[in-house]
């Protein structure tokens, strides 16, 4: 398996009882001396479904009063460098993590509960070495910070003012002494408005977050809404698991390894268009394994993956039913035999093991990477986790309901404002990739999308690219409406490129008349969504909250939201765009 990206594209212009801490200064992982080989070799030590899967720590985000009733909690929640075993015959690895203390904190990082309508308050504190684990790459446009790691916390799929949202200009260094240009506050406020919501936390600080991500700066959010919970009747409790999976390459001596010499070394010496590891994480161990009973359990399935898809399935066939995507719950369940799953993405599903035709299942996959047309995964990469089953049958009282949640679908109709938004890679004249854009222009060029608040947007998502990039936008949820596949890429780039976008360039008339609708299982809300590769993707961006009329705050407050890919590797590299909300 190669970790340097080996896919040729058209040249369209030039230019705890596992871990332990440390206090120890941090050091960039060179992994001077390493191989495609010798990382291969280092992997095939590992033996599979040797331990047992980690149950991550959890923070309730509330108090509760004796009289039952649910209250604010403050909580703070560092950032920490520190070793952590990945597995038991690897050495440890150094990283970071989130957790109350150094010696309490995990990868992923501990897992916040919240109520719906109680308000979370964390203080994120950053208590990192001035030197980071991996190389910077400098050329990038990046938090411009002279001493220390600038870090900012962004929780995925929330409804968050502007001030918590975690801009990525909002970022700031060990104590706060350095701080970027839109950082707004210490304390973050989270209105945990949604019904009910699978969410994750992660960095997000400028040309940062795919190495910060990476050293292990990430970790679950849910927001429980008990009385909707308690009508559904799903797996809870002890039944209901929180997945996060990844991908990491190690070296001999244990750390995790990333190729810190770039495609087009010349243009940006560190900086690989994506990464992929040949050890699959779950809960921060390699490949473990699960004792399960006969009954149902819910699983909600984070990829925090920098680069890679999954493609879930069971090895003796067996369905998933799939309850949720991204933050929200689907309409109804739907039986899969596997689902596709992209960095970023969530899904929400109920495993019925009292089903299964053997006693041992393997969760495998087998999504290409890159994603569609790279290699298919291989021994390795192809299985994450492994279920004992028990044999003794146990009395399962929970339930998969007909109908879940109610689905308000929009229409064309509710548009008020259409816009077309350009995926866009350049080249190198080998066909290397130097820098991807949205609509031409970087991160840091003036807003152009000012949504109103309380409105909803039709946006042409047109990916010109050969990449598979997932779509997430922040605050806000959308329906994707269908897709329709790209005539003449060649001819429409061309002018693309001459007009600096293709509204000039009569997008009509590149575009296939068969209008695809989305995969049944997201067809819903979402907040992450798959752009195929020369396609354009049409999707009702709902600029207010899905069930409740206004946001709970002004969200035209500074510093704003953003939306990007969440190949965390593109995203650092300029596909990245603000947009602003107007009154």
């Amino acid at each position: 398996m190669s970790w340097i990206r080996m896919i040729i594209v058209m040249t369209f212009l030039t230019p705890n009882p596992w871990s332990w801490a440390t206090t120890e200064a941090g050091a960039s992982n060179h992994g001077a001396g390493e191989t495609e080989n010798s990382l291969d070799k280092t992997a095939d030590r590992l033996l599979m479904f040797v331990e047992k899967l980690p149950r991550m720590p959890i923070l309730k985000g509330y108090t509760t009063c004796s009289n039952g009733t649910h209250l604010p909690a403050n909580l703070t929640i560092g950032m920490y460098m520190k070793f952590w075993r990945f597995h038991r015959d690897l050495p440890p690895s150094r990283v970071f993590a989130f957790g109350l203390t150094a010696a309490k904190a995990t990868v992923p990082g501990p897992s916040i509960v919240a109520i719906r309508e109680v308000k979370t308050y964390v203080r994120w504190e950053n208590h990192l070495p001035d030197e980071h684990i991996f190389e910077i790459d400098r050329t990038l446009d990046l938090a411009n910070s002279t001493k220390g790691i600038p870090t900012v916390v962004h929780l995925h799929g929330s409804v968050s003012e502007p001030s918590s949202d975690g801009n990525a200009r909002s970022w700031f260094t060990r104590g706060f002494h350095v701080r970027g240009e839109k950082w707004m506050r210490e304390h973050y406020v989270y209105h945990n408005s949604r019904t009910t919501s699978n969410m994750w936390y992660h960095d997000h600080a400028l040309g940062y977050t795919r190495i910060n991500i990476l050293a292990g700066l990430f970790g679950a959010y849910k927001v429980i809404n008990p009385e909707l919970e308690r009508s559904l009747g799903l797996p809870e409790k002890r039944f209901d698991i929180q997945l996060v999976v990844m991908d990491r390459s190690f070296t001999r001596t244990g750390q995790i390894f990333i190729n810190s010499t770039g495609n087009n070394p010349k243009l940006h010496p560190e900086w690989q268009p994506e990464y992929f590891g040949n050890v699959i994480i779950v809960n921060g161990k390699a490949w473990p394994y699960m004792n399960v009973q006969k009954r149902k359990y819910r699983f909600r399935i984070i990829n925090a993956s920098n680069a890679r898809f999954f493609r879930f399935a069971l090895d003796d066939g067996s369905n998933f039913i799939q309850i949720g995507s991204d933050s929200f719950y689907l309409q109804a369940p739907l039986h899969l035999k596997s689902i596709l799953v992209a960095p970023s993405e969530i899904i929400d599903i109920v495993i019925d093991f009292s089903r299964a035709k053997k006693r041992t299942l393997i969760l495998t996959n087998d999504a290409a990477y890159p994603f569609p047309d790279g290699d298919l995964p291989g021994e390795r990469d192809g299985k994450l986790l492994k279920f004992l089953i028990k044999d003794k049958k146990v009395n399962d009282r929970s339930r998969v309901p007909a109908l879940l949640q109610p689905v308000k679908k929009l229409s064309e109709q509710h548009a008020t404002v259409s816009r077309n938004i350009v995926l866009f890679e350049f080249d190198s004249p080998t066909g290397e990739p130097t820098k991807l854009l949205i609509n031409f222009v970087s991160f840091s060029a003036p807003v152009t999308e000012l949504p109103r608040h309380g409105t909803t947007e039709l946006w042409h998502i047109i990916n010109l690219t050969p990449d598979n990039h997932p779509f997430h936008i922040h605050l806000v949820g959308f329906q994707v409406l269908y897709q329709r596949k790209l005539l003449n890429v060649d001819e429409l780039s061309a002018c693309t490129i001459k007009y600096k976008g293709v509204d000039a360039c009569g997008i009509e008339n590149y575009v296939d008349g068969e209008a695809i609708p989305p995969p049944s299982n997201e067809a819903g809300w979402k907040n992450v969504f798959k752009m195929q590769p020369f396609y354009v993707t049409s999707i009702l961006v709902h600029f207010a909250m899905i069930d409740s009329g206004l946001f709970p705050f002004d969200p035209t407050d500074e510093p704003g939201y953003a939306y990007h890919c969440h190949i965390l590797d593109h995203e650092d590299n300029m596909m990245m765009r603000p947009y602003q909300f107007v009154n």
